[in-house]
């Protein structure tokens, strides 16, 4: 039996959405208008708490 606790879980998704964002801050600073663009749509799909995100990178919301 066994695994992974429910609260390990969501930590260890928290940790990886960090990293990621990290990895999204650095890439935005070369990125095009087009690129910022992908990353504002991959931010959507990854977090909840996406449009506070988008605002504190710079990234504008054309599509709504």
């Amino acid at each position: 039996m066994g695994g992974i606790s429910n609260r390990m879980k969501e930590i260890k998704r928290r940790r990886h959405r960090r990293q990621k964002l990290a990895k999204f801050e650095t890439k935005l600073k070369k990125a095009t208008a087009s690129e910022k663009l992908v990353i504002a749509e991959k931010l959507r799909r990854m977090t909840p708490g996406c449009d506070g995100l988008i605002e504190r990178m710079g990234l504008e919301d054309r599509k709504r």
